[in-house]
């Protein structure tokens, strides 16, 4: 073989080399990984059932990070992500869920739905104002704040997958039981912090924390039970009772307004802590939670 030809074979090994990667490519660009979709309420929920199925479901959120699922409206890209889905799964007597429900199961009846609270012990009246009677059946639709609730709405959100997707059961059943131990942890390990702090009140805007508080023996005061500003009167009555109950924390809610926690707090002066139970990090933010009362008990 000559000088030249071994020029051109080298040639030709080299472009091949070049060639076979690019010809490859159209095909893995045009079979891109299309998972199933489940969509949830908020982001505590999406956290939750991405611990069950892993890398098997997209997990979609209606509610963004800093909404307010009490004003919410979602938006066109929302209920078309969520008419795309195989099952929507709701945290349960949150207003825009009923409000959406029966619009989306028009556009898709095949559309599985779950109430993810079934079978929580549910609390009433929180949001009633001086014991009124139009709120006093009402829901408190914040049953995600509770570690030992969310045990049962993860209960909930297995037995739905695996009615789903029951080809995939073993694989739900082992990260299911994984996030059961790591619950039963941090119950454990929020116990353990607010132990000394029974019987203990804390302040929030917003009663948010009411199944937190039923697990570990607290007494929470709300400042607006409504999410409504205060009247003078309220934020006379408010201050009386943070007096009288020795309250140290003051929970407050970036999306809330925070000029009237602010006057009221400056007549206790207790220790104001940002919180955001609809956040992601559903963890972290039971732990600083309870981490925020007990240094509040350390300090009376």
């Amino acid at each position: 073989m000559t000088y030249v030809d071994c020029r051109r074979m080298a040639c030709l090994l080299i472009v091949s080399a070049l060639l076979i990667p690019v010809a490859l490519l159209p095909g893995c660009i045009g079979h891109p990984e299309n998972k199933p979709t489940v969509t949830v309420s908020i982001q505590p929920q999406k956290y939750m059932l991405e611990q069950i199925v892993g890398d098997k479901w997209d997990v979609k959120c209606l509610l963004g990070n800093g909404a307010n699922p009490e004003s919410y409206d979602p938006s066109m890209t929302h209920l078309l992500n969520l008419e795309k889905s195989k099952a929507y799964m709701r945290i349960g007597n949150i207003p825009f869920e009923s409000a959406i429900i029966n619009k989306v199961n028009n556009n898709n009846p095949g559309l599985r739905l779950y109430d993810t609270s079934e079978g929580v012990a549910l609390i009433k009246g929180t949001h009633a104002r001086d014991g009124a009677s139009a709120e006093a059946d009402e829901i408190d639709p914040h049953t995600w704040t509770s570690v030992r609730n969310v045990k049962k709405i993860a209960s909930n959100m297995y037995e739905a997958m695996v009615e789903i997707d029951p080809a995939n059961k073993g694989y739900y059943s082992r990260r299911f039981r994984t996030f059961l131990r790591s619950l039963d942890s941090l119950d454990t390990a929020v116990d353990s912090i607010l132990a000394p702090c029974r019987g203990d009140a804390f302040m929030v805007w917003h009663p948010s924390l009411s199944y937190f508080a039923r697990d570990y023996g607290l007494r929470q005061i709300a400042l607006s039970p409504e999410g409504k500003e205060m009247s003078v009167e309220d934020v006379g009555r408010a201050v009386e009772a943070a007096r009288r109950d020795s309250v140290r924390v003051m929970f407050f809610q970036k999306e809330a307004d925070s000029r009237q926690a602010q006057t009221v707090n400056a007549q206790i002066g207790s220790e104001v802590v940002e919180i955001n139970p609809l956040d992601y990090d559903w963890k972290g933010e039971m732990l600083n939670i309870a981490k925020a009362i007990a240094a509040g008990h350390r300090h009376e």
